[in-house]
């Protein structure tokens, strides 16, 4: 698999989120509520809530804020039951998709991400109808502005680890890995005091769409605003090369 550098998204990514931090804090705190509820309140026997901690961290999420979440959750009975739901549609020049939400009210969040769609000119399509053009893997991120390890130390660290595949961009070393070893792969490198810019299970593109319509652009840009700025949005996929 080749390497398609995120790394300059995930720095816009962070620079959203600096500028909405509440909005990130509530979205990592629903995923521990749902991880704690799942597999309990002990990250060291749930390696989902291990997996959503390390990405608090990744987002800056103060450590007593991500503890007050994890108490929250194990003690509170009656509190907020999250379900996850997916979307799959379509955006400009047949661009694909996928929004991923956590919400305790499905028609409030379906009605959202349909008018997301709709303002930006694209449309809602059927469970399945874009997911086929990604592959589910574990992404882990590491910007060399971070980190001083040299490229083949940092590659044999991470196979060894289980890694599938390893890519070095301008900016960035890229660590592709299958979703099922995703875990194993990220403690090993934090074993290592590796920094990671970015470490999830994400939807990579088979391959990407450019566009150069002006309005595209802005129809595009629209429906992932209104994504973004949607609390109930956990995760937006799409293949357009930004």
């Amino acid at each position: 698999m080749s390497g398609h550098s995120k790394f300059a998204n995930i720095k816009h990514k962070k620079e959203k989120n600096d500028a909405a931090k509440g909005k990130i804090f509530t979205i990592i705190g629903r995923e521990i509520a749902v991880a704690v509820k799942e597999g309990g309140a002990d990250p060291a026997n749930n390696s989902r809530l291990r997996d959503v901690i390390a990405k608090a961290k990744a987002n800056n999420m103060p450590n007593d804020t991500i503890t007050r979440g994890i108490k929250k959750a194990s003690g509170d009975a009656a509190s907020v039951n999250y379900e996850y739901v997916v979307y799959e549609g379509y955006g400009p020049s047949g661009t694909a998709i996928i929004v991923k939400a956590l919400t305790d009210n499905k028609n409030r969040t379906a009605a959202n991400v349909r008018n997301a769609f709709t303002k930006g000119k694209g449309n809602i399509g059927t469970q399945g109808c874009v997911s086929y053009m990604f592959d589910t893997k574990g992404q882990i991120i590491v910007a060399k502005e971070d980190t001083e390890i040299e490229a083949d130390d940092l590659m044999m660290m991470a196979l060894d680890a289980g890694a599938e595949d390893f890519s070095e961009e301008e900016d960035s070393f890229e660590i592709i890995t299958d979703p099922d070893d995703f875990s194993k792969v990220r403690e090993a490198l934090e074993a290592e005091q590796i920094p990671m810019a970015s470490a999830e299970v994400t939807m990579i593109p088979q391959t990407y769409v450019q566009l150069t319509d002006e309005q595209d652009l802005y129809n595009i840009n629209k429906t992932l605003d209104l994504l973004d700025e949607d609390e109930d949005v956990q995760e937006v996929y799409h293949n357009w090369d930004e």
